[in-house]
């Protein structure tokens, strides 16, 4: 895989979920300055970024994420309970990611609810097919897709600048500051697709080079494109328009522009992005599943080769193709970006210890974790006052993650070990 698909492939992952299916949620929370929330957001992204791709370029491996917590942590329950975390976490997101697909499909022909669960499965299904066609054929869907969406994109917000209302995004139209804070939890979740590149380590051109270029590459392109598509949605709608489009925002925002004709081919495209992002997620969760059996955290089953990919992906593909069909959107959201920066927020703090061997800046790499906790702790703050829910369904997976995990430690024969040296 080259530099350009590497790129493709984190671009696609963050697009899909993020400015289709979390642009509204976001918004809903920050209102007219979720713009502002996808500028800290993204900072952190960039923060983060830097530090997976310090350590994807001293430890080039399929297992990304899990292979970092290895070495960060060695052979603990710790390190083991949060590889798991990030695995559950990875389906849960192409879950949501697929319910938007379904949704979008079904709302374009007028079906009733339960075609989007079709719709939901069928897509699964297609882009398993593709991935068990092998890496190369993965870079080269994704950079396709990457050029429609960017292209559709960037005309939605050139048409939307001219039409620009600024008195919709004027500062006095902003929620207060703590409100726009606990949003940033859901734009960063918008930015966390990037992470997939880590996993094509190693079967990109020179990783050492091009796994660090690659992921701040992929979230400077997104982030600009973030924002700008933020500022011109509510700067054409207002935010009680914006509630009421839901999932469906950025489409409604093409309509004051460019018509009905606008509705339908930001429609269209959000089918492709999500579609994408389940393409790139999918990648990433078949080889971080992988390495999970090879550390003994998963059965055997999931090392065994099905043509030109891993039996891993079958099974990650049936697991996301139930949960599509039941997932709530709007709460899953927040659990989902929680359970990421608390793996994230450990990932660094574990590169702290390896830093020597990585070459990293130090201080970079700590102010990634600590704008991980920050966010973390004003998002439980903020759940803890309006959905209470999410706290305990939070609770409820780290205790199966680590419960999981001491079981495997107990009564299992666990090998947690790096794969690079």
């Amino acid at each position: 895989m080259t530099f350009t698909g590497a790129v493709s492939l984190g671009v696609g992952a963050m697009i899909g979920a993020g400015i289709f299916a979390l642009l509204g949620e976001a918004g809903s929370m920050a209102g007219s300055a979720v713009w502002a929330s996808f500028v800290i957001g993204g900072i952190v992204a960039l923060l983060t970024g830097y530090s997976l791709g310090r350590l994807g370029a001293r430890y080039p491996s399929a297992g990304g994420i899990v292979e970092y917590l290895v070495h960060g942590y060695g052979n603990s329950l710790f390190a083991g309970a949060v590889s798991v975390m990030m695995y559950i976490a990875a389906l849960i997101s192409l879950a949501l990611v697929a319910k938007a697909f379904g949704s979008y499909g079904a709302a374009l022909v007028g079906a009733p609810s339960w075609v989007a669960s079709v719709l939901a499965v069928a897509v699964m299904v297609v882009f398993v097919a593709i991935n068990l066609r092998g890496e190369a054929s993965v870079g080269r869907v994704e950079t396709w897709i990457v050029l429609i969406k960017f292209a559709v994109l960037v005309t939605l917000a050139v048409g939307g600048l001219v039409a620009l209302k600024p008195s919709l995004l004027a500062p006095s139209t902003y929620p207060g500051t703590g409100t726009i804070v606990g949003s940033v939890a859901v734009t960063f979740f918008a930015y966390a697709g990037f992470r997939v590149i880590t996993n094509a380590a190693e079967v990109v051109d020179n990783p050492e080079r091009t796994i660090p270029r690659a992921i701040i590459t992929a979230i400077l392109l997104v982030m600009a494109l973030y924002v700008v598509i933020a500022v011109v949605v509510f700067g054409t709608l207002t935010p009680a328009e914006v509630a009421a489009a839901k999932d469906h925002a950025l489409a409604e925002a093409a309509r004051p522009v460019f018509g009905s004709a606008g509705v339908v081919v930001v429609s269209i495209t959000a089918l492709i992005a999500t579609a994408s992002a389940i393409n790139a997620g999918l990648f990433s969760a078949t080889n971080v599943s992988y390495q999970m059996a090879k550390d003994g955290e998963f059965p055997g089953i999931f090392t065994h080769r099905v043509r030109r990919s891993r039996e891993g992906l079958l099974v990650s593909g049936f697991l996301v193709a139930v949960m599509a069909v039941a997932l709530d959107l709007t709460q899953v959201a927040v659990l989902g970006a929680i359970t990421v920066l608390v793996v994230h927020a450990s990932v660094h703090i574990g590169h702290l210890r390896v830093a020597r061997e990585t070459g990293a800046n130090r201080l970079v790499v700590a102010l990634a974790a600590l704008g991980a906790l920050a966010i973390v702790a004003s998002t439980l703050v903020d759940s803890a006052r309006s959905n209470p829910s999410v706290l305990v369904i939070f609770a409820a997976f780290a205790a199966v993650a680590f419960g999981g995990e001491w079981a495997l430690r107990r009564f299992g024969s666990k090998r947690l070990a790096p794969t690079v040296a």
